[in-house]
């Protein structure tokens, strides 16, 4: 019976889990994720502008997904400063890229790169002329050279 349990059926697996929570819950549940991911690429690129008291923290929030309690016990802080910490870490590096504009130029960058690769994608099964392509990479990588 594969990948399904107690003799159900892939289908009633599927309606089972795919249709038992409400799209609005499934939406949040997107959002938090790109909160989460926001913040990952954030400390990403400024991470190391943080103390080391406020990367070993942050890191094991965001990083290692611990929770405010399991953090303030290994730390040996109360929950609530541990929330304080994590919050002045979140508004510092929204401070950063609100300055240097590094994710979004990183994010418009990557986009641009994937749209040169799906043309590639393209040429390679349709075989268009070589000159077309080229003169529409060169125009991507001339944007991509004005946003940097």
């Amino acid at each position: 019976m594969g990948n399904t349990q107690c003799g159900e059926s892939a289908e009633s697996v599927k309606k089972k889990y795919l249709t038992a929570f409400p799209r609005s819950c499934m939406i949040a549940e997107v959002t938090a994720m790109d909160k989460i991911l926001e913040q990952a690429l954030l400390y990403d690129f400024y991470g190391e502008l943080l103390t080391t008291h406020q990367k070993e923290v942050y890191e094991q929030f965001i990083v290692d997904d611990l929770s405010l309690g399991e953090i303030a016990q290994s730390e040996g802080i109360s929950r609530q400063g541990v929330h304080d910490l994590v919050r002045r870490c979140q508004r510092a590096l929204e401070g950063y890229e609100e300055k240097l504009h590094l994710v979004e130029r990183f994010l418009a960058v990557k986009e641009k790169v994937g749209e040169i690769d799906r043309m590639l994608e393209e040429w390679e099964e349709k075989k268009q002329e070589p000159e077309k392509i080229i003169k529409e990479i060169r125009g991507i990588s001339a944007r991509i050279i004005e946003e940097l």
